[in-house]
């Protein structure tokens, strides 16, 4: 092989690790088919002294009405459903606020607060 092979051979890309705010936008985006648009996502650490963890905040919109049922479902779903994320314990999953338009062009804003706990 020649020294022109290995220079128009592309490097492989560097394998990112998700991070749990990834993992968290997955486990959501599955609960509700992916139908929903993130407006937002904020992460904040929260814990004491026997305990660590994340607190996921996530603004998500849903446009048009299956979209806006798929919402509904979340609305549904959120708080009994059972997360799995590696290392992490989801010690609460609450909808804390909801915005919902009617009309012809319907949509829903739901805003969800996910309480995570590092395993250990």
């Amino acid at each position: 092989m020649t020294a022109s092979f290995y220079a128009r051979t592309p490097a492989a890309a560097p394998r990112q690790i998700p991070t749990t705010a990834d993992r968290v936008r997955e486990a959501v985006l599955a609960l509700c088919g992916g139908r929903f648009k993130m407006l937002s996502h904020l992460e904040s650490s929260w814990g004491s002294i026997t305990f660590s963890g994340t607190r996921h905040e996530l603004r998500l919109r849903f446009d048009g009405i299956e979209d806006v049922a798929a919402g509904e479902l979340l609305i549904e779903r959120l708080p009994d459903h059972e997360f799995s994320i590696p290392g992490q314990l989801v010690a609460d999953a609450t909808i804390i606020k909801v915005e919902h338009h009617f009309g012809p062009e319907e949509w829903l804003e739901v805003t969800a607060v996910l309480l995570l706990l590092e395993e250990s």
